[in-house]
């Protein structure tokens, strides 16, 4: 089973990027609040274990702030457009933390937010992240 093979996290090697947790999503994102609940506990859980956090907002003149409730006030905001949450702005920050290994990710819209091809050159082989690229691990298939 794929998920047999996960690791553990490592917080020296590895990133939380919480993806798009914006105020116009919520009437229309099945589950919103228990989405912003589990990513509020993932980000608290970083904030102890001090892995970094990248936090992005879609447009966010038109789809408003980040939602309060995921606690992330203090934390820097990546405006985007695109449907990647790899922005030069982010690649920038990126380029401080060159031994990561590991990209923990949630929030809203995650599957078009999953372009991370260059975010790690070297991901770990139990990290999950091969399975992401079809033909790199059999675990999915």
């Amino acid at each position: 089973m794929a998920l047999a093979r996960l690791g553990k996290v490592v917080p020296k090697t590895s990133i939380l990027f919480l993806c798009d947790m914006q105020e116009k999503f919520r009437p229309n994102i099945a589950h919103f609040p228990q989405i912003v609940a589990v990513a509020a506990r993932m980000l608290q859980v970083a904030q102890l274990l001090e892995i970094p956090v990248v936090v992005t907002e879609q447009y966010p003149q038109g789809l408003g702030p980040t939602v309060p409730e995921l606690g992330a006030e203090g934390l820097r905001k990546f405006p985007k457009t695109c449907f990647s949450m790899l922005v030069p702005e982010v690649e920038q920050e990126l380029g401080a933390l060159p031994h990561l290994r590991s990209v923990l990710l949630c929030g809203i819209e995650t599957q078009a937010c999953i372009m991370i091809q260059k975010l790690i050159k070297d991901p770990a082989p139990d990290s999950g992240l091969l399975s992401l690229f079809p033909g790199q691990s059999p675990g999915f298939s």
